[in-house]
């Protein structure tokens, strides 16, 4: 198969040219045009990469992934992780243990934890009773529950033994992320030198920036460490998406979902781990207390609030992709020779018009 009469977006720019697809993989590409399917000047971006989403389509990750993933794949994302909220440490080890076999098949990419090892004042949409510091024992029965498809954990710093458990973490194999946190700078930046590399939707259930207290968001920021936002409007506001991506750089910022079940369903009433939530104008918020739940963005719906905001369609795109790869360690978010065919196609408004998993179309592009 090949694509042709397209512009192709990458890290370097937008080019027009084709791309060639074979045996699920990108075997060639080159400028100008090729006879095979036009895509009348379309764009084609890297399929996206959601790095913490935790269902979509009604269904939630820890109860049908194969639905949570066919929702998001409509919307170009073609890899992403399933994200488990908090639970006790049986309960959660049992959903690990059930979402393994679906890692090893290829469906999703790894599991996010999402807790327990939180800061309950920074609790968020997470159960404030069944947090816990991070013992030894613990962190070794979720990690092994996994058999190494526990991709990355999202854990408070300041906790009694954090950074203890962020070494154990990252020599466990999975990456550790900072969040749900009321670390000071100094807690942070002690985490990030154990080894955590990532920001869990920074801003978002974190100690605010203040100038004469610069908490956890200033090390973030002052860090090589990848930073999750959610552009949905909502969580961050539009300016600071673009004031993100311009002082840590377009290399370091993932553009995530945090999406729930009830993304692209109606407003009402759902669960997101025990807690109740009900959705309002497509706002998640827990139906006791009022925090935000999660959202019900998808990452079209992110590409195009970033590009609103101000940033570019390459660093937007780099953001939704091959940025949240390299940060869970995963070979996925590129058109390169030799990358799998893993893409999306995009209308000039940047509406999904055409996605593709490992050579096979999961939504046909429509005619020129």
């Amino acid at each position: 198969m090949i694509l042709t009469n397209a512009q192709l977006v990458g890290v370097d720019g937008v080019h027009p040219g084709w791309l060639e697809i074979s045996d699920g993989q990108v075997v060639a590409s080159g400028p100008g045009s090729r006879p095979g399917l036009d895509l009348g000047g379309r764009y084609v971006a890297p399929g996206f990469v959601d790095m913490h989403v935790h269902g979509g389509g009604g269904a939630a990750f820890s109860d049908d992934p194969v639905a949570a993933v066919g929702f998001h794949r409509r919307h170009g994302t073609t890899t992403c992780l399933a994200s488990l909220v908090t639970g006790p440490i049986p309960d959660l080890a049992k959903q690990i243990a059930a979402l393994a076999p679906v890692v090893e098949s290829g469906v999703v990419a790894g599991i996010h934890l999402e807790g327990p090892f939180l800061a309950a004042s920074r609790c968020g949409a997470h159960d404030p009773s069944l947090l816990r510091a991070p013992l030894p024992e613990d962190v070794a029965t979720l990690l092994d529950a996994g058999r190494g498809t526990v991709r990355m954990v999202t854990i408070a710093p300041e906790l009694p033994g954090g950074p203890d458990a962020i070494r154990q973490i990252v020599d466990g194999g999975a990456v550790a992320a900072i969040g749900h946190t009321d670390a000071t700078y100094e807690e942070a930046r002690a985490g990030l030198i154990a080894g955590a590399t990532v920001g869990t939707h920074l801003f978002s259930a974190m100690r605010p920036l203040h100038h004469r207290d610069p908490g956890v968001i200033t090390a973030l920021l002052d860090s090589d460490a990848v930073l999750e936002l959610i552009a949905d409007n909502v969580h961050v506001h539009p300016a600071l998406v673009g004031w993100v991506l311009r002082s840590a750089g377009a290399g370091r910022t993932a553009l995530i979902t945090d999406a729930i079940a009830a993304a692209g369903q109606d407003d009402g009433d759902y669960r997101l781990g025990g807690l109740e939530v009900t959705v309002q104008g497509g706002v998640a918020r827990l139906a006791h207390g009022g925090s935000l739940a999660g959202s019900t963005l998808t990452q079209d719906v992110a590409l195009r609030n970033a590009v609103a905001a101000g940033v570019s369609l390459v660093d937007a795109v780099a953001a939704l992709t091959v940025v949240p790869a390299r940060a869970i360690g995963l070979d996925a978010g590129s058109l390169a020779v030799g990358a799998r065919a893993d893409l999306v196609v995009l209308s000039p408004d940047l509406a999904v018009d055409g996605v593709m998993v490992a050579g096979e179309w999961i939504v046909q592009p429509s005619a020129v």
